[in-house]
């Protein structure tokens, strides 16, 4: 889809829903804006839907390791679990495992199975189905890099051992990879262990409550109903015309939508980091006390609350803020005066002004560039932006063609920041090389007292400062009003507390 058309459908959207979105931010206020704001509206009586329907794709397939993101991975969620789940703060809960060990140097484990769970076929789970989820996912689009260390999966009765070629005390945080059994249905939907099934019908394609969930707990439905929506503008099509009751959303993404009125909005948590890279190998960023200067002339919180209204948590280190190894004593709150002293101390004088790259499509990540582009102006460091198109902007950054760029990374749950700060790291566009770092990384992977080994990494990057955080973004889960209630969302599991879900239908 082009640029026009995607802007054409938010602007569209933006009058579905009453709500609207912007480029460029208004006037810095104060006070940080409020993540979500609901405008007055005139008393109507609330006309609840019929049926709970979610919008899929028709012809797309459901298979949760194959399968697009967004409202394939929202139907998928009902459907099958993984050896793990990850909570609100990213950290693994026991799901089809139940117990794990590991050798002295974590990087052979062995899981245990949960016992008594089955398919919704009525087959039994075994470890030969979760070796077979495992190795498929390791080939996989959307988990080979997250999997990348996994070496070798073996099954042997209820467990299934996994050996790494290196180590890894949070290999659990990886393992929230669906399970389904092996079979031939990969083009529609495999069958999982999960609280609903898929079936069709003449009307359509539906979800059913499965009856031999092993958790026993009474679903809030006992169908789903599933509501074509061929693409994204369909999807929000669908949901403005109440025909689907819940989407999940980037409200600051290039379809940006905010909504209003009618609509809830509970935000959730996600390790998407947005921050700026540095060229280390360029003069003057080759200076770490510049660095830390620009760090220091970073208002995060401005960013967030403001420039992404309030869809995203401040972060000065490359660890969300949500998780408990978030070092927040190491944290220093933002001053102009302690960003001109950082400046001073760094002895840099302002000749020609530093470039900041930024890809044109987002008009938040150019509005969170410009911004940052004058304040660290107006405080004696000259920098313009240089927006462009994604493919110019990617070719600048594999070329080294920058100073500063504006950045997003998707970091995995272990929190692995090799990619960014490795010698030879995929993300590693600023050419970072530092013997002290690559030694913090290992130490952190291979760590027991992974918060010590987390604080040791985040104050020795805080000092070099070859990359600089500045927040980690939310997604957003939208309601049709009092529709649903009690909603806990995660980042992969909109339903992420089903048992305290409550959908609320017309009475028959």
């Amino acid at each position: 889809m082009n640029v026009s058309k995607i802007m054409a459908i938010a602007l569209a959207m933006a009058c579905l829903l009453t709500g609207c979105w912007q480029e460029e931010p208004p006037e810095e206020p104060e006070d940080v804006m409020p993540p979500f704001e609901e405008e007055p509206a005139e008393e109507t009586k609330t006309v609840l839907p019929e049926r709970f329907a979610l919008p899929y794709m028709p012809g797309r397939t459901l298979d949760p390791i194959d399968c697009p993101d967004g409202m394939q991975q929202v139907a998928a969620s009902l459907l099958y679990e993984g050896l793990f789940r990850l909570d609100g703060r990213f950290e693994p809960q026991p799901s089809l495992c139940v117990s794990y060990t590991h050798d002295e140097t974590a990087s052979r484990y062995t899981f245990d199975l949960r016992p008594g769970v089955q398919f919704s076929d009525g087959s039994p789970l075994t470890a030969r189905e979760v070796k077979a989820s495992l190795d498929r996912a390791r080939t996989s689009d959307r988990y080979r890099s997250r999997l990348s260390g996994i070496s070798s999966v073996s099954a042997s009765g209820d467990s299934v051992t996994v050996s790494l070629s290196r180590p890894n005390t949070a290999l659990a945080a990886l393992l929230d990879v669906p399970i389904v059994k092996p079979g031939s249905q990969y083009d529609t939907a495999p069958v999982g262990t999960g609280p609903y099934f898929y079936a069709e019908e003449e009307t359509g394609a539906y979800l059913i409550a499965n009856q031999s969930w092993w958790k026993g707990e009474s679903q809030p439905v006992d169908r789903i109903a599933l509501v074509d929506a061929p693409d994204d503008a369909a999807m929000l099509y669908r949901f403005s015309s109440h025909e689907v009751q819940l989407i999940t959303a980037d409200l600051t993404g290039v379809l940006a939508v905010s909504t209003t009125g009618s609509v809830g909005c509970v935000d959730t948590d996600t390790t998407v980091m947005q921050y700026v890279g540095c060229n280390t190998a360029r003069t003057p960023l080759d200076s770490p006390a510049l660095r830390r200067a620009l760090s220091a002339g970073i208002n995060r919180a401005n960013v967030a609350g403001v420039y992404l209204s309030g869809h995203g948590r401040a972060a000065a280190f490359p660890v969300s803020p949500a998780s408990p190894l978030y070092p927040s004593a190491l944290e220093e709150a933002y001053s102009p005066d302690g960003f001109s002293a950082a400046l001073t101390e760094s002895g840099y004088v302002s000749e020609t002004p530093l470039t900041l790259l930024v890809n044109e499509e987002n008009g938040f990540k150019k509005a969170i560039a410009g911004h940052l582009a004058e304040s660290w102006t107006a405080g004696g460091v000259a920098v313009e932006v240089r927006a462009l198109s994604w493919e110019e902007y990617a070719a600048a950054l594999a070329a080294g063609d920058f100073d500063l760029y504006y950045g997003e990374a998707r970091l995995s749950a272990d929190w692995d920041l090799g990619s960014l700060l490795e010698p030879g790291g995929a993300l590693n566009y600023g050419h970072w090389s530092h013997p002290d770092t690559s030694r913090l990384l290992q130490e952190l992977a291979g760590a027991e007292d992974r918060t010590a080994a987390m604080r040791a990494l985040c104050a020795h990057l805080k000092d070099q400062a070859p990359i600089l955080p500045v927040c980690f973004k939310s997604t957003s889960v939208l309601t049709q009003a009092e529709a649903v209630e009690g909603l806990d969302p995660t980042a992969a599991e909109p339903f992420y507390a089903l048992g305290q879900c409550v959908i609320h239908l017309q009475e028959p």
